[in-house]
């Protein structure tokens, strides 16, 4: 299953030529990654802030099928999917009015915030993963 995640293009997410500009349907992304950790009732102040492990994106890419405009009322799909113990890839589907504009891919690796050496995902992510999977 999925999370779903609206949102509204601004002019500020566009580039010269009026369409979004690439990079900020990532930040879109996160920002649906973001939304959903804090609805699966995750602290997102503790979880960015005072973390002991962290999950920098490690592999990025996005593919678009459409352009996108300032005003576009967005629909993001959001699927995390567990990859071994120590990463986890979150798929997403950009939808406008029920058609898919976009995809993307980010690909997370879990690191102890101390050492930056690669440990286990959190339980706090295993259950968000398992949450998302399951709706």
């Amino acid at each position: 299953m999925s999370f779903t995640y609206y949102r509204t293009v601004r002019f500020q997410d566009t580039d010269s030529a009026g369409v979004v500009y690439f990079a900020n349907i990532l930040k879109i992304c996160h920002e649906a990654y973001e939304e959903s950790l804090e609805v699966s009732g995750i602290n997102l102040k503790y979880f960015f802030l005072n973390p002991k492990i962290a999950y920098p994106i490690i592999h990025a890419n996005i593919d678009f099928f459409k352009p996108i405009y300032c005003g576009d009322k967005l629909e993001v799909q959001l699927i995390p999917q567990k990859v071994t113990n120590e990463k986890f890839e979150i798929s997403y589907e950009i939808f406008i009015a029920d058609v898919i504009v976009s995809k993307a891919m980010t690909r997370h690796a879990s690191i102890d915030i101390v050492t930056r050496q690669k440990r286990e995902i959190s339980d706090e992510i295993d259950r968000w993963i398992q949450v998302l999977n399951q709706r």
